[in-house]
């Protein structure tokens, strides 16, 4: 619409009789409507040229260039096309209503002129091409509404990618942190041992050839551990399962190396993140391998559910317990707290010697 903001639309009335030119024009005029006039169709495209009009009231019966004829041109020009034509045709004229509408008139006034029936007729087309010039622009909002989202979620999309590559980077620098930590230890050990069957050697044959031998265990353990570790880096822990299933191998996993009895509960309504699933599988798998190396339990409890805020997993042992604030960085604990706060939860160690130890993990919805 071309309309300025002090008139009511912007009418072109196209009409060879100058009387018909000002009458229209004065009575839409007096009703606030922004006009001009024009006596052939060639003029009238030259007048819009300049500024295209809402509405146009076109004669029939013109010389050089028919009604019919400049709706057909306006008709297929893509700039001209949505304006609404109202034909002007005399009573006495032969006026084919059937052409008029098929060539993309929207309808006619007959002369001589009814004030109200002119005022009417306009002000109705003009509405109604109001509404659809609103429509067109709701519609292009909705467009480009449409294509900022589809980008916005495509960046997430790569944003999310980026996060779980990060993640699985991060997972395996932990896990290759644990590695160098415990062969380290391993290798400290067996370096001791060895070295007081060589001081044993000459004196206490037997005594010295059972520390090798007990050397040699530690040496096969610790490179069953690397083994184990490395093959957590190169594997997907969940490749095409949920994370119930893998979580209830891991209890069968435990059960059948421990012979501890596992009071394991999953309630998950839904389904959390690849990242979130991915830091649960792991937390829950370090836990029961520091319940196997380190409690000396005899019965634990897994709880895996969801709660208002996301999901929690508690994770409890009856064994021998430890002093927490001495203890904070031991035990395994340091991979799990560093896994929970990367997806930004709460980790909460409650234990004491002798008095077992008990995990709960809550972790943010996603």
């Amino acid at each position: 619409m071309t309309a300025t903001l002090s008139s009511k639309g912007n009418i072109l009335i196209v009409d060879d009789t100058p009387d018909n030119l000002r009458l229209l024009s004065a009575m839409l005029i007096d009703q606030g409507y922004e006009v001009r006039s024009v006596k052939s169709g060639s003029a009238a495209f030259m007048v819009m040229q300049a500024e295209l009009p809402d509405l146009i009231l076109l004669d029939i019966n013109m010389p050089e260039m028919t009604g019919y004829e400049v709706c057909q041109r306006l008709m297929i020009d893509p700039q001209t096309q949505e304006i609404p034509v109202i034909f002007i045709s005399a009573l006495n004229e032969a006026f084919d209503k059937v052409k008029a509408f098929s060539i993309g008139g929207v309808d006619y006034i007959s002369k001589p002129f009814q004030v109200i029936e002119v005022l009417v007729r306009v002000e109705n087309q003009l509405k109604v091409r109001r509404l659809q010039t609103q429509l067109q622009e709701r519609n292009q909002q909705l467009q480009t509404a449409e294509t900022e989202l589809r980008h916005a979620l495509e960046h997430e999309r790569t944003l999310n990618q980026q996060i779980e590559e990060l993640a699985a980077i991060a997972e395996r620098h932990r896990i290759a942190r644990d590695i160098h930590d415990s062969l380290g230890h391993a290798l400290v050990a067996l370096n001791i041992q060895m070295e007081t069957a060589l001081d044993l050697w000459q004196d206490n044959l037997d005594e010295a050839y059972r520390l090798v031998q007990e050397a040699k265990k530690m040496g096969s353990d610790a490179l069953k551990s690397v083994r184990e570790s490395v093959s957590e880096i190169r594997t997907d822990p969940l490749p095409d399962q949920s994370l119930e299933q893998i979580v209830a191998q891991l209890v069968e996993e435990f059960r059948r190396i421990t012979n501890i009895p596992l009071d394991c509960q999953i309630h998950l309504p839904h389904t959390p993140s690849q990242r979130t699933r991915t830091a649960v599988y792991r937390i829950v798998q370090e836990g029961l391998t520091n319940i196997n190396k380190h409690a000396g339990a005899t019965a634990v409890i897994l709880r895996l559910q969801a709660i208002e805020t996301g999901l929690q997993i508690t994770l409890q042992d009856n064994g021998r317990g430890f002093q927490v604030d001495t203890h904070h960085r031991g035990f395994g604990l340091q991979g799990i707290q560093e896994r929970v706060s990367a997806l930004g939860g709460e980790l909460q160690i409650v234990s004491q010697p002798e008095a077992g130890c008990c995990i709960t993990v809550r972790l943010p919805e996603g």
